[in-house]
């Protein structure tokens, strides 16, 4: 029998005299860290969507989830609510979705919270066949909930020559604020297609070629002021910059990484490449890599030789082994376009650190679905299918397309076929969304929602010293929420809830 230990939630926030603004916090607590990874269920928390294709946050934003619809339409979830916001945040006209195009990612600017600039990675319809895909710029309006559709801006763009392997994945290093963008090999098969470099490819090209590679871009800079089309600078660090090569390129050989991930806490990024016949792949790219990365497409699929085309060999130059890689057999370790994942950083110590990834093989029959986690020091030897784990609250959910994270680090995946989107549930309690109001009576209003009880609102004025005590007046219930008015008299207060 799990004994269940008390949780305290602190917030590591100070609420200065001089503070005039609305602050959304989420508190962070655990249970005792089981035996094994108590992971128990899918907990839908949206539904009703249009092709939901990837979910994110954006930097302290605990009070809502960002969902991309392939359509070209990003909706809000209230995470406190639980109701997706009516208005989208933003519908950009003209997304091109044949094949397997679309809106397929969304990052915010590491100052999101100051500058407001998102970016997108989309392909549009620009009278060229199939179409090109644009990273582009966007900046929120004065509503916090609508984006500003005029402020669009060209990062930069590039032709695809077939409309499949569009990779799709962009996302900042929490390391050194950069720009990653995971680009596919630009479709057909083997990369030896029409507007594939003959002889090599397009991922084995790094020669005004950013199809099949990791590029990695500084957004803050412009290195081609002339050029309205091209607003980024180059990393000076970046491994081709001064020899041959394209600047922008940080790592190649890659087949179609639609779905990677950072992990929030050390830097590194792991990356899912799809294969082509034969093996699946999970690649490793170190925060302290100084880049120039060969993954080995279109020579090698996953450790082997690619089998078809006659295009397979032996490693290349700088080749780097997958991490992980799996074949195409119709079991519980197999699966034919895996999906990218994330390194749990969420509220349950029991799956810390642990990597999750899944598997749909482009199918809407949910027994072929494949979940896995591993650990990340020793992948083979560890990794455990869980689909028997991951059990629906509610509906049926059919093809799982990416995961996604939330401020705190639960773990989401979205559904883009039955228009849903789940939480991972796991054996940790769930935190209490915590709305901080400052007002300038020197009152200070805090939220939260009622459907999390037996919480208790303490304060302090020291965050080190002293002894916490309980805010008054006591909570009073309005609306879905609990609601407690607290006096500030001097310059700074701590809050926490406790249970």
């Amino acid at each position: 029998m799990k004994r269940k230990i008390p949780i305290i939630r602190e917030i590591t926030l100070r609420i200065s005299a001089v503070l005039a603004r609305t602050v959304a916090l989420i508190l962070l607590g655990c249970w005792a860290a089981p035996a094994r990874a108590d992971i128990v269920g899918l907990q839908r928390v949206a539904s009703g969507l249009n092709n939901p294709i990837y979910v994110t946050h954006a930097p302290g934003d605990t009070a809502r989830l960002f969902i991309v619809q392939r359509g070209g339409a990003i909706r809000i979830l209230n995470l406190s609510s639980g109701l997706l916001e009516p208005t989208p945040f933003l519908t950009i006209p003209g997304v091109d979705t044949e094949g397997e195009g679309g809106l397929l990612g969304m990052a915010f600017h590491p100052a999101y919270q100051t500058n407001g600039k998102f970016y997108v990675n989309v392909t549009l319809d620009t009278g060229v066949q199939p179409f090109s895909t644009h990273i582009r710029e966007y900046t929120v309006s004065g509503n916090p909930n609508v984006a500003d559709a005029a402020s669009a801006r060209t990062i930069l763009s590039f032709m695809q020559p077939q409309n499949n392997h569009n990779g799709g994945w962009l996302g900042f290093s929490p390391n050194n604020r950069y720009l990653y963008l995971a680009t596919g090999d630009g479709g057909g098969s083997d990369d030896n297609d029409a507007g594939h470099t003959a002889g090599t490819g397009n991922a084995q090209d790094v020669t005004t070629n950013l199809l099949g590679k990791i590029l990695r871009v500084d957004v803050d800079g412009d290195a081609f002021p002339a050029d309205t089309n091209k607003n980024y600078a180059i990393p000076p660090t970046n491994p081709f910059v001064g020899v041959t090569g394209d600047d922008e390129i940080f790592a190649y050989g890659l087949r179609n990484p639609f779905r990677a991930g950072f992990d929030r806490v050390t830097g590194d990024l792991w990356i899912g490449d799809v294969g082509q016949s034969a093996r699946e792949e999970i690649d490793f790219l170190p925060a302290a890599s100084a880049g120039g990365e060969n993954y080995g497409w279109r020579l090698r699929e996953g450790t082997i030789a690619t089998p078809t085309g006659s295009v397979g060999g032996t490693p290349p130059a700088g080749n780097v082994e997958p991490v992980y890689d799996y074949n195409r057999d119709n079991d519980p370790f197999g699966g034919t376009v895996v999906t990218g994942g994330y390194v749990y950083r969420g509220p349950d110590p029991a799956i810390q650190g642990k990597y999750l990834f899944l598997d749909s093989r482009s199918s809407t029959n949910i027994a072929d679905d494949n979940y896995w986690i591993f650990d990340p020091t020793n992948p083979y030897a560890t990794v455990q299918n869980i689909d028997a784990l991951l059990t629906p609250n509610v509906g049926a959910p059919m093809f799982p397309v990416s995961f996604g994270e939330d401020q705190i680090g639960n773990l989401y995946i979205a559904y883009l076929v039955s228009g849903d989107v789940y939480r991972i549930q796991t054996t940790a309690a769930p935190a209490p969304l915590l709305n901080i109001q400052r007002r300038a009576d020197t009152n200070v209003l805090l939220s939260w929602g009622t459907n999390f009880t037996g919480f208790t609102l303490e304060t302090r004025t020291n965050l080190s010293l002293g002894v916490w005590s309980v805010a008054s007046p006591a909570p009073v219930t309005s609306g879905t929420n609990y609601v407690v008015t607290n006096t500030v008299s001097d310059s700074l207060r701590f809050y926490r809830l406790r249970q």
